[in-house]
């Protein structure tokens, strides 16, 4: 499991993130909502642990930009706010989870491997970045209404970088998911990534498969 911690007092951080690592969890921490929005475009995350109270963008705003996004990871609100007014607005902007300060750390732990369990905030079935949407049951893709044909692999490329965006999937991940421990040559893996920007790019605006140079591929809106 990794986990993104977005809290704006050190002490809190650095106290979850002990507790965390001796449990043999990944963990990565934000100190407020603009570093918090860099690094989920940056990294996959199981789990995002959000205060809401923050310098620079608070809890709700920054859920509010990973959502609009497409983040899709589950998100756990962790904050001293109490009131049923807060937790309705944490909901309202994407949150799945709500946890009061103070707080027991095996409480947390619980309800994080809870959200791991359930997985990713979406339909099982279908997924959806900006007007391109794919159909995991019946193969179809489409943008703007319009129906793209891709080959399996592509499908399966397109249907990862849908579930982790906006984060970069390296091309060692997507290997591994496409064809496992058997890797082919790069060749293979470059002419799909072609084949799929020319098939959900070509002739669309904005153009959404991006290629990180050194570090792999990713969907973006803008």
């Amino acid at each position: 499991m990794k986990v993104l911690i977005v809290e704006d007092n050190h002490s809190v951080a650095e106290t979850i993130t002990d507790f965390l690592e001796l449990e043999q969890i990944e963990v990565d921490c934000a100190y407020h909502g603009e570093s918090a929005l860099q690094l989920v475009q940056q990294h996959y995350y199981d789990v995002i642990v959000m205060d809401i109270m923050m310098p620079k963008l608070d809890g709700i705003s920054t859920v509010h930009h990973l959502r609009q996004q497409h983040c899709q990871t589950p998100i756990l609100f962790l904050t001293a706010k109490d009131g049923l007014n807060d937790k309705q607005a944490a909901f309202d902007a994407g949150g799945d989870d709500y946890l009061v300060k103070p707080f027991a750390m095996e409480e947390l732990l619980m309800r994080l491997r809870a959200l791991t369990r359930r997985g990713p905030s979406k339909n099982e079935t279908q997924l959806q970045f900006g007007d391109l949407t794919l159909n995991t049951s019946t193969y179809e893709v489409s943008r703007e209404g319009k129906a793209i044909k891709l080959n399996h692999t592509q499908f399966k490329i397109l249907a990862l970088l849908i579930q982790r965006s906006p984060a970069i999937v390296s091309r060692q991940q997507v290997s591994q998911h496409i064809w496992g421990d058997e890797t082919p040559s790069s060749d293979a893996l470059r002419s799909h990534i072609y084949g799929l920007r020319q098939a959900i790019d070509r002739g669309f605006d904005p153009a959404y498969l991006d290629t990180i140079h050194g570090q792999g591929y990713r969907l973006k809106l803008t």
